[in-house]
């Protein structure tokens, strides 16, 4: 399987951008093979972190529908949770959904070739023994690795997040370093399911670099899961035995049976190959990418978790897009980085893009605000979910929707209605124009548009 009358494109890795190219790639018409070192597909997202993460928050979600179902008249006892259930639930979709990638490589006539890929002089592509010389080019999207912390080596006791949402037991306790989205919604998804979870981050709150206001909330519903929450604090000592772990943070001792650390990731580029083919990294260790995604190294790629920009799966799809379609000789629009939904699937729901109002303040944009509270929903109030708000921030004269955050239920759907419009370079006046259905939460994105301009009629 080399040369190049046999392929024309190679895919390094099949996560939600590797997988995403091949298919966009064999679109086109192009002859691709897809290089996994793991025997099964759909990456890092699908088999370790978006996807367990989010079967696992269902099942949290599930819990307090059922403890809350008094509220409408409907009487059930206090619910237990059989976590073998959790777990047979966050494998059961996993395995469909790896299927479901397996069936979209399959119908597009794409190669999987099983093994660890590098690049190697000539434009090829070295798994093992064998060579793959692609006739257009090389797609690279690896993904990344978590990072260690000093004396949090990973191993039984202290993990990752992937390993804590592969857990097949619910521990009785837990420390999870690092309060951004990933250890947020650990901390509320365990606990929650009953676990004793302590959340340690050094920054003054959770969700670093988000509304502050929807930081708030969400900190007051991890307490009343029981959460210890910790901020402003260090880890400044860690004691790793065979049964328990004991941290000391603020000169306190925690004491736990596992230690989670979600402080962000780094890209995974050990054993690529980039020097041998000449692929420029930055100081933070990320790939240099012109606006299609291209490398310093002729007909190579970079996409998703190698390059600069937040680590998220539908960054690396977008991407991933982009390459393909450049790769192709096809019109290819540049992702822009700034429009990248952000979504953290807590509860209360955050979801944001752009700039907070604090950061376009201190960019120096006059700006105008429209923030409307769930409660002003009818659709909120008899669905029970009427804590939380919407808020957009444009800049005053021009219009130009600067961001938006939503916190609340369905938060990250309701982003999309903000993140369409501002794709489209529209911004609160085209949104406000447009007539919601009744009663939705979609509502509340209106009525923050109309807020923006002090118009709004229920809030």
């Amino acid at each position: 399987m080399s040369g190049h009358d046999d392929l024309d494109v190679v895919v390094v890795g099949a996560g939600p951008g590797g997988y995403v190219a091949a298919v966009r790639a064999a679109q086109h018409g192009l002859r691709v093979a897809v290089v996994e070192r793991d025997a099964r597909l759909g990456g890092r997202c699908l088999r370790e972190a978006c996807i367990p993460a989010k079967a696992v928050l269902r099942a949290a979600a599930a819990r307090r529908e059922v403890a809350g179902a008094g509220a409408f008249g409907i009487e059930v006892g206090e619910p237990t949770v059989a976590y073998g259930g959790v777990v047979a639930h966050r494998d059961r979709v996993i395995d469909r959904l790896g299927d479901g990638v397996r069936h979209l490589l399959a119908g597009r006539r794409v190669r999987v070739v099983h093994g660890s890929g590098r690049l190697v002089a000539g434009g090829g592509v070295a798994v093992g023994d064998e060579v793959l010389v692609p006739s257009r080019g090389v797609i690279l999207a690896a993904g990344s690795v978590a990072r260690e912390l000093p004396g949090l080596a990973f191993g039984p006791r202290v993990l990752d997040t992937g390993a804590a949402w592969l857990a097949d037991e619910l521990p009785g306790s837990l420390a999870v370093v690092g309060a951004g989205a990933s250890g947020v919604e650990l901390a509320d998804a365990l606990a929650t399911l009953g676990a004793r979870v302590h959340l340690i981050d050094q920054a003054a709150q959770v969700l670093p670099g988000e509304e502050p206001e929807a930081a708030g909330l969400v900190a007051r519903a991890l307490g009343e899961v029981g959460v210890d929450l910790r901020l402003g604090a260090t880890v400044e000592s860690t004691e790793v035995g065979e049964e328990r772990v004991v941290l000391r943070c603020g000169g306190e001792p925690v004491e736990v049976e596992r230690v989670v650390v979600a402080a962000g990731r780094t890209p995974d580029v050990e054993g690529l190959g980039l020097d041998v083919a000449g692929v420029q990294v930055g100081a933070d260790g990320r790939i240099a990418v012109d606006p299609h995604q291209r490398t310093s190294a002729p007909g190579v790629y970079a996409i998703g978790d190698l390059c600069p920009g937040p680590a998220l799966a539908h960054k690396a799809s977008a991407e991933a897009i982009v390459a393909a379609d450049h790769l192709a000789g096809a019109d290819a629009s540049p992702v822009d980085l700034d429009a990248i939904p952000r979504t953290v699937f807590c509860r209360p729901n955050v979801a944001s893009i752009g700039m907070t109002e604090g950061a376009a303040r201190a960019a120096g944009h006059e700006v105008s605000v429209g923030r409307v509270p769930y409660r002003a929903s009818g659709a909120a109030v008899l669905a029970g979910v009427d804590r939380g708000f919407v808020k957009i921030v444009a800049e005053v004269g021009t219009g130009a929707l600067l961001g938006a955050c939503v916190a609340g239920d369905r938060a990250p759907e309701l982003l999309q209605q903000v993140a369409l419009v501002r794709g489209l370079e529209g911004g609160p006046e085209e949104l406000a124009a447009t007539v919601f259905g009744h009663p939705t939460l979609g509502e509340l994105v209106w009525e923050a548009s109309l807020a923006v301009s002090g118009r709004a009629i229920h809030a």
